[in-house]
């Protein structure tokens, strides 16, 4: 797993950055924050995320470890996706969108496009108690997303449905929140 590419930035538009590190060129997809970050910068260090589907492997980078962290946090809510995730940091600051959930605004989220009232409140119920805790809950909660991301990767990559699969690993990992990713695969095997 990446923690940071850090190098040239060769390309960039408010979507994507190309950044050299070591002659290889890696696609980042960014937010507009980050872009505004990297803008005008000949040298940038991108904090990554991974995700890696059956069919490809996608580079989401953050100048900031607190815009990544939220970002896992929202694609931690069911019915949020990486690029949807990505639309929201766009859309706000990592302090203002922390302000939004913690004070429930509803209609701001809404505002996001691609966001309807239901991902709006799911969101906000899902991460209200979450967003601006100190680093300690919100490290134990990212190792979590990780575990259950590289859960389900192993899962579909056995031949699992990615649905079903993400039902039992949720359902495991909401029983014991500190469970091991190779415990997690274990158990969901035995329900699969």
């Amino acid at each position: 797993m990446y923690e940071y590419i850090k190098g040239r930035v060769e390309e960039l538009s408010p979507a994507m950055a190309i950044i050299e590190a070591n002659q290889v060129g890696y696609a980042v997809n960014i937010s507009l924050n980050t872009y505004a970050a990297l803008e005008g910068k000949a040298e940038a260090k991108l904090y990554i995320h991974e995700a890696i589907r059956e069919d490809a492997f996608t580079l989401y980078g953050f100048a900031e470890k607190a815009e990544r962290d939220l970002f896992l946090l929202l694609i931690s809510v069911s019915g949020v996706g990486a690029n949807t995730a990505r639309m929201i940091l766009s859309s706000f600051s990592v302090p203002e969108l922390e302000a939004i959930i913690s004070g429930e605004n509803v209609n701001q989220l809404k505002a996001v496009k691609g966001i309807g009232l239901k991902t709006a409140q799911r969101i906000i119920v899902d991460l209200k108690d979450k967003v601006g805790k100190e680093t300690s809950p919100l490290g134990a909660q990212i190792q979590t997303n990780n575990n259950r991301e590289e859960a389900l990767t192993a899962l579909v990559l056995l031949g699992f449905n990615r649905s079903a699969s993400a039902k039992v690993v949720d359902k495991i990992i909401a029983g014991e929140p500190t469970i091991s990713l190779e415990k997690i695969i274990k158990d969901a095997l035995k329900q699969l």
